[in-house]
């Protein structure tokens, strides 16, 4: 089975992949603290759990395939791999590694690994063109040609950095649950924040997605636009331009990137 891990700043997602189908996933948080060894005993706790793996840590992994915003956790993933998992080919997603997707931007090694892997799942599970909106800890929101091309996007505060900046910074105001409130027009301090959280970002998505189908695009009713990241939920009823929502976009990516590095290795 293919072990697949996407490190965001704030959530670590994992996949574990038998053939094209995702049969187990968890979300952790992120710690830049943690070191490999850390790492592999975290590791072995979640997939000892897997009835279809072993007891020992690697048992039943046939490959791994990594992406990772957080420079110092992919560090320490690196040694993961090489230290607990020397026998298992492993694909970490950096620049020189074939994804198949021509990335047309002004330097490309500063797009983020999970942009692009986006973009490639998107390109194989929907064509192009499209638009991948990504609700992590920031909004982002990635354009692909109708030949397949990641050419730009645009980046967002995201849900909760500005939930949390509504807390810090409003006297009157503090942290809330992100959740839908009762109506649009709130009847107390918490509902009036919930709704412009989730509001606000559906009339963001719907303006933004907007403007880019129709740079994308002669018809932008052709442009699909899918919805993935941990948050996507909160805005998928009230925004009215998603197509798709794919919660394991950029796991899928990391299983189509693995295959297609795997055997140039």
């Amino acid at each position: 089975m293919l072990l697949t891990i996407d490190v965001g700043n704030t959530h670590t997602v994992l996949g574990l992949f038998d053939g094209e189908d995702i049969v187990e996933h968890w979300r952790i948080s992120t710690d830049a603290r943690r070191t490999a060894d850390e790492l592999a005993v975290l590791l072995q706790g979640l997939m000892g759990m897997h009835p279809l793996l072993g007891d020992e840590l690697g048992d039943g992994i046939d490959g791994i395939a990594i992406c990772a915003t957080v420079p110092s956790v992919l560090h320490e993933l690196r040694e993961v791999t090489r230290r607990y998992y020397g026998d298992v080919p492993a694909v970490l997603v950096e620049p020189g590694v074939k994804t198949g997707v021509p990335i047309l931007t002004d330097n490309p090694k500063e797009v983020g690994a999970d942009r692009i892997i986006n973009a490639v799942a998107a390109v194989e599970l929907y064509g192009g063109p499209a638009i991948v909106v990504d609700f992590g800890t920031a909004t982002t929101f990635d354009a692909v040609s109708a030949r397949g091309e990641y050419i730009g996007g645009v980046i967002a505060p995201g849900i909760e950095i500005s939930v949390d900046a509504l807390g810090v910074k409003g006297a009157q105001l503090r942290k809330i649950e992100v959740a839908r409130p009762r109506s649009v027009i709130g009847k107390n301090t918490v509902e009036a924040m919930q709704a412009g959280i989730v509001y606000g970002f559906a009339g963001q998505v719907d303006g933004v997605v907007g403007r880019m189908a129709r740079e994308l695009s002669d018809d932008p009713d052709e442009v699909t636009v899918i919805a993935t990241g941990g948050l996507a939920p909160m805005v998928l009823g009230e925004s009215s331009v998603i197509d798709e929502h794919e919660p394991w976009l950029t796991l899928i990516g990391l299983r189509l990137v693995y295959e297609r590095n795997v055997s140039r290795m």
